[in-house]
C-alpha cells in the first residue's frame, strides 16, 4: 500500500478545525503528502427584489472576505503554504469534488460532527462527499 500523495482538508472554520488538520498533517507525515486545505462560502440566496439583491451581494463579498481573512489564519497557525490553500463559492460538495479532481488528490478529510439521523455519524457535509467523492475520505470525529 503506497503512502498518500496529496491530501485535500475541508474546513469550515469552526473551534474543532484543529483537530481535522492535525489529523490531516499526521498522516501526511507518513508519506511526505503535500496538504491543501478548501473552504467553500456558500452564496447568499438571491431574491428579486432590488434592494434584497444588493444586500446579498454585500453579504456575499463579506463572507468571501471573512473567509480569506480565516484561512490566512488557518494557514500560518499549521504551517500550509497560502498557494495550497483555496476559498470556492458555489455548492460545498460540488466544489470540494472540483478541487479534488484539481489536485488529484487521494484523500480528503472532513470534520464529523454527528448531530441527527444518519448524520449522527457522519454530519451533513461529511455524509455528503463520502458518498460521491473520487478518492479516500477520512471523517474525523469532532465534538462541538
Amino acid at each position: 500500500m503506497e503512502a498518500y500523495q496529496q491530501i485535500l482538508v475541508a474546513v469550515d472554520f469552526n473551534s474543532s478545525i484543529a483537530t481535522v488538520i492535525q489529523r490531516a498533517q499526521f498522516i501526511a507525515g507518513f508519506g511526505a503528502a503535500k496538504l491543501s486545505l478548501v473552504h467553500v462560502v456558500e452564496p447568499a440566496p438571491v431574491d428579486f427584489l432590488d434592494q434584497t439583491m444588493l444586500v446579498n451581494m454585500n453579504l456575499d463579498e463579506v463572507l468571501l472576505k471573512t473567509a480569506r481573512q480565516q484561512m490566512q489564519t488557518l494557514a500560518e497557525k499549521y504551517g500550509v503554504d497560502s498557494a495550497d490553500c483555496y476559498i470556492e463559492v458555489g455548492s460545498v460538495k460540488a466544489e470540494i469534488f472540483k478541487q479534488i479532481e484539481s489536485l488529484a488528490a487521494d484523500l480528503l478529510v472532513v470534520g464529523s460532527h454527528g448531530r441527527h439521523g444518519f448524520a449522527l455519524l457522519l454530519g451533513s457535509t461529511a455524509n455528503a462527499v463520502l458518498h460521491g467523492a473520487s478518492c479516500d475520505v477520512l471523517a474525523v470525529r469532532v465534538n462541538d
